[in-house]
């Protein structure tokens, strides 16, 4: 089975603070499984590291004030041309990222406070009935 993956997951140094999110639980579950890792951030042209962004409406702003929203929806764009072209029905995502965040993410002022919403990513993933499961 082909399953779309938050690169972060699989040991990615990917993650907005230059370091991954690497579950090794979760690597020896998928093995078999053939894996398409994607970080929309990267994909979007943000650098690691980078500013940590949250979602405040429907723009995606920086904890330096800055308004992100062109690299975060630039990157799920590609990440969801990957998840086309591959015909995903499975993705684990990050949970709480402004990008692959599905179903709670940051409120978007920086106090680690959570509010019902999907990430860009995975609202994408969503319109095309792709199961997501957080990790």
């Amino acid at each position: 089975m082909k399953i779309l993956v938050s690169a972060c997951l699989l040991g990615h140094n990917c993650k907005y603070s230059g370091g991954n999110n690497y579950d090794p639980i979760l690597n020896e579950l998928l093995k078999g499984h053939e894996i398409i890792p994607v970080c929309p951030e990267v994909m979007g042209g943000l650098s690691v590291p980078r500013i940590p962004c949250e979602i405040i409406g429907d723009k995606v702003i920086g904890k330096d004030g800055n308004d992100y929203t062109y690299p975060y929806q630039l990157g799920a764009k590609k990440a969801l041309e990957i998840a086309k072209k591959e015909k995903i029905t499975l993705a684990i995502l990050k949970k709480r990222s402004p990008s692959c965040g599905a179903s709670l993410v940051y409120d978007g002022t920086f106090t680690k406070r959570l509010v019902i919403k999907d990430g860009i990513f995975a609202r994408e993933l969503k319109e095309l009935n792709v199961l997501i499961l957080e990790a």
